[in-house]
């Protein structure tokens, strides 16, 4: 049962706000933290259902301001390898339990952050790295995988646009374009699996506003603000709600 009360809000609008401003922003690449976030609240099911339809309106309100601003063949490349990608994340979900998705939304949560501080820390150089076409067809794939149980594809689609040596703005317009696609193609998986409910449709009715307005603010701040803070922010958040996770999932 999603009970939607003022704790779930005082949760779940920060959470979305959030997501649209990474989305908007900063590559996608931290906007899955608002499903980690969610599934301290929520069943993960229900998590990742409320927020498939948020991060598609988000996709909608992004895809104006970055459009035809993409690398056109990295992200047919990554589409392409998302889909089966996807297919492999629905037939895992189906034979997962929610404690099972826990631990995965929260190991891919703390596993982010350590990725991160290994680029950060020069132990891990993937600009300008060239790398095969078959490694961006897995890329893609395992973007669809981890998109599909978690929102959280960003990382892997990250290891391959890295790589392409490309701009701020033509990197951010590849995710947009990417997400856009990939979330089209969960919506129908998701839908057989029941995870869109009356319940969900409510809070995503509620919640839309909080996801323009992060969109909104994202496209912005991709122009204004440094990334540092914002991202140093996301890693705690992500390291505090995967940790939670991971000790729930196995307790």
């Amino acid at each position: 049962m999603l009970d939607l009360d003022a704790g779930f809000f005082a949760v779940a609008a920060p959470a979305v706000l959030f997501a649209g401003i990474s989305k908007g922003g900063f590559g996608s690449g931290a906007a899955f933290a608002s499903a980690a976030i969610l599934a301290l609240v929520l069943e993960p099911g229900q998590a990742l259902g409320v927020m498939l339809p948020l991060l598609m309106l988000i996709d909608v309100a992004t895809l104006r301001p970055y459009w035809r601003q993409w690398s056109a063949p990295d992200a047919r490349l990554l589409i392409l390898g998302a889909v089966p990608g996807v297919v492999l994340g629905a037939l895992f979900y189906t034979r997962a339990d929610a404690d099972l998705l826990r631990l995965l939304i929260g190991a891919v949560s703390v596993g982010f952050v350590l990725w991160q501080l290994a680029r950060a820390r020069g132990w891990m150089r993937l600009q300008g790295v060239d790398l095969p076409v078959w490694a961006g067809a897995l890329a893609g794939t395992v973007a669809g995988f981890t998109s599909f149980v978690s929102h959280a594809g960003g990382p892997p689609a990250a290891v391959w646009l890295l790589s392409r040596g490309l701009s701020k703005t033509t990197y951010q317009a590849t995710t947009v374009v990417l997400f856009w696609a990939v979330n089209i193609a969960k919506a129908i998986p998701y839908a057989m699996l029941g995870l869109f409910t009356a319940q969900t449709a409510l809070a995503n009715l509620a919640l839309a506003p909080f996801a323009l307005l992060g969109a909104w603010a994202g496209v912005r701040a991709h122009r204004l603000v440094p990334e540092r803070l914002f991202f140093a922010i996301t890693y705690v958040l992500l390291s505090v709600t995967g940790t939670k996770l991971i000790v729930d999932a196995l307790s």
